[in-house]
């Protein structure tokens, strides 16, 4: 499945080398080395995907990711952070923000090519999704087809990562998800995964769900889970 992708990055050296794997590929590749360059790009183009490094002059890089994924234009963009920041806290907020995922400097060109075909490939099954895949619970509405949840027919915003903890829960009422099996339904095995991480995109969840956070439960010493 070959892509448009933005590549954004002040190294030359590492957007040379991103393009070249990238291209070999097949895909095709637009590189910029600034923020303001990357918002101008991702809104002339329609990448799609964005491959885009935190520590950029200018408008930095989770600035960006946070601009693109406010605008209905843009926020179906799915967006890797390519970033030599690699602290828990860094890719907490990137996840935060809406980041489909996270690379860390230096990394393998190989690994960087896994990567983008699985969240493609996420990308297309999600576009597969038909009407008879609809979840209704408590009120929720959860349509996967077209990443839209409603909560008494009032649509949520939810990041990647929240739709997705949301849908696997209410696919299973009641069944308990270990932090590493949430994180396999969010990013595939053998992801590098933090308690922290998977706590936070939770406290995430549950703050938008409001009222209906509640049935977010936590199952000590386990997971979470969602009430019957």
């Amino acid at each position: 499945m070959k892509k448009h992708i933005l590549v954004v990055d002040d190294e030359q050296d590492i957007l040379d080398l991103v393009k070249y794997n990238l291209q070999i590929d097949g895909h095709t590749v637009t590189c910029v080395d600034t923020g303001e360059e990357a918002l101008e790009s991702a809104r002339s183009i329609m990448p799609d995907l964005i491959l885009l490094d935190l520590m950029l002059p200018g408008v930095d890089g989770l600035q960006v990711c946070k601009i693109l994924k406010q605008d209905p234009t843009t926020m179906q963009i799915p967006i890797i952070m390519l970033t030599a920041k690699g602290e828990e806290a860094d890719i907490v907020t990137g996840l935060e923000l809406g980041a489909d995922d996270y690379i860390t400097k230096p990394f393998s060109p190989r690994v960087l090519l896994a990567r983008v075909k699985a969240v493609s490939r996420r990308e297309f099954e999600q576009s597969k999704k038909s009407d008879s895949d609809i979840i209704r619970i408590h009120n929720i509405v959860i349509d996967p087809g077209r990443h839209k949840v409603t909560i008494n027919n009032k649509p949520l915003d939810l990041t990647y990562s929240e739709f997705k903890i949301l849908q696997t829960f209410a696919q299973r009422p009641g069944w308990v998800f270990t932090r590493y099996q949430i994180v396999d339904a969010l990013r595939g095995e053998d992801y590098p995964v933090t308690e922290r991480a998977v706590d936070v995109q939770i406290v995430g969840l549950r703050k938008k769900l409001g009222d209906y956070g509640k049935y977010v439960e936590t199952v000590r010493g386990v997971g979470y889970r969602f009430k019957e």
